[in-house]
């Protein structure tokens, strides 16, 4: 049919400008044209400056600097796809804002995570592409598929280049809930884990105390890993409490690199050799050499061909089903 635009475009909100170039590279597809900006009074603008009509829609967006606003954003780009009839939407979130607001952890708290989600399927989304959730159950929150995409398979490649992997190496969980997520690592780098055991005061939840580390570090090199830094505090606690167990040297590997407040200069400042972590959000401006960044623009690009063909995503992340 002449006219026909069944293919599928790649759209950028401003927050995700780098790794969206980097996904269009890979899969070899133009980042199609879009205006992201500001009126006058703040509100967010936005036009697809192509014809969607009949498209598989892709919009990335990265949430490294001011998330509301690159939330609304997300949503007003949602909201603009669906109006102009593309005939399908998938919001690809690397990062997922709010995550860690998965659950009330104290009275008349809200559930920050659950209304994101809502608020991301009310303005058009038909499909989310996220990586390395902070929770696995907020996949439920939605009404909509959720590719919930693993980042162990490309940090595992990456960390076998760098010399970690085998006997000498121990994978470190900062605490008890990542054990899951560290020993699914050294698996794979064949090597052993070591856990940290820790809690957040009530009146200081920001911040981590040392309760107990258990595993066998006496010479090895460390390898704490997480699925992300926020301020720092657990990170650089865990990092300390194994170079007092022994261990000989210690590096650390997240997914999603916040980094807010003053946490650069802290990782700069602490015990770390090296900080290894993706492109799921910016690194900031003026962040120190330590810190080393990994593309997950294959991992994102192949999920985002798969989706578009209707074919399994479970495949590419080694999954059942």
């Amino acid at each position: 049919m002449a006219g026909s635009n069944t293919g599928f475009r790649i759209f950028s909100c401003s927050g995700a400008v780098e790794i969206t170039s980097r996904i269009a590279a890979y899969i070899g597809r133009p980042v199609a044209d879009a205006l992201t900006t500001q009126w006058p009074n703040g509100e967010i603008r936005v036009q697809l400056r192509e014809n969607v009509r009949g498209a598989n829609v892709f919009l990335v967006q990265a949430f490294g600097g001011n998330v509301n606003d690159q939330l609304v954003e997300l949503l007003v780009m949602l909201d603009a796809a669906r109006r102009a009839s593309a005939e399908r939407v998938t919001a690809v979130i690397p990062y997922f804002l709010y995550a860690k607001q998965e659950q009330k952890f104290r009275g008349r708290e809200p559930i920050t995570a659950r209304l994101v989600a809502d608020m991301i399927v009310c303005a058009g989304a038909d499909r989310v592409v996220t990586v390395d959730l902070h929770q696995g159950a907020i996949q439920g929150f939605f009404t909509i598929p959720v590719d919930h995409l693993p980042t162990q398979g490309v940090m595992a490649d990456e960390l076998k280049q760098r010399g970690y992997y085998g006997p000498g190496v121990v994978v470190v969980s900062p605490d008890s809930g990542g054990v899951d997520r560290a020993m699914a690592l050294a698996s794979r780098l064949d090597c052993s884990i070591a856990v940290v055991f820790k809690r957040h005061p009530d009146s200081s939840p920001e911040h981590a105390e040392l309760i107990d580390v258990v595993g066998d570090l006496a010479g090895k090199t460390a390898l704490v890993i997480d699925d992300m830094i926020l301020g720092g505090s657990t990170l650089i606690t865990a990092a300390e409490a194994v170079l007092r167990r022994g261990a000989a040297s210690v590096s650390a590997c997240v997914t999603h690199a916040v980094l807010c407040g003053d946490a650069c200069e802290r990782v700069r400042d602490s015990v770390l050799d090296e900080l290894i972590c993706s492109d799921s959000i910016p690194l900031r401006a003026g962040a120190p050499d330590k810190i080393k960044v990994v593309s997950l623009a294959r991992l994102l690009g192949d999920a985002i061909q798969r989706i578009h063909a209707n074919a399994s995503v479970s495949e590419i992340i080694g999954a059942r089903g």
